[in-house]
């Protein structure tokens, strides 16, 4: 057995049946260029609408996030905007949900939460998380279950866990 690559990689891939699902990525504060790089292949994996950069993350062009990024930065639609709330706000009028990927009080497992078909998933800070004022306008707060000694993951490895089961939950008939 061997590896898939170039035309014959392309080639499987278009077999799989795209998720029907708009996904929207936030990044708040997100500040270590390897978590945004990191982020950016993501969106461009889960062919994600934009990927929204706010306050303190960190943006294109710095050199490590387009290292890890490795050219995605320039594929995937992408816009800064400072305030995390404002762009919440602005594509809630365009008929999403925002859903924060944070420990709350008001936090479900991520796998038991009922998706919309429009979504945009906020991610925070890596030690402050999502700020107070973003939190207070986000409609679903989802947490990533830790089974170890450890309370946390790196923010993209969250990240992308949260961002495939979004794509693949069951869709609300």
């Amino acid at each position: 057995m061997k590896q898939l690559r170039g035309k014959p990689l392309k080639d499987f891939l278009k077999q799989v049946q795209q998720p029907k699902r708009d996904l929207i990525f936030i990044l708040q504060d997100v500040q270590d260029p390897i978590n945004v790089g990191s982020a950016f292949r993501i969106a461009d994996a889960c062919n994600v609408q934009e990927l929204i950069l706010t306050g303190i993350s960190a943006k294109p062009p710095h050199p490590l996030l387009r290292k890890v990024a490795r050219g995605k930065q320039r594929r995937v639609k992408w816009s800064y905007t400072e305030q995390a709330s404002d762009a919440i706000i602005s594509l809630k009028s365009k008929g999403f949900m925002s859903c924060a990927l944070e420990l709350t009080p008001k936090s479900i497992p991520y796998y038991e939460v009922e998706l919309p078909d429009k979504i945009c998933l906020i991610v925070g800070h890596e030690d402050h998380g999502i700020t107070k004022r973003t939190l207070a306008v986000c409609d679903m707060f989802i947490f990533l279950p830790m089974y170890g000694k450890g309370t946390s993951m790196n923010v993209h490895v969250s990240l992308g866990i949260a961002a495939y089961h979004i794509l693949h939950a069951p869709r609300n008939t």
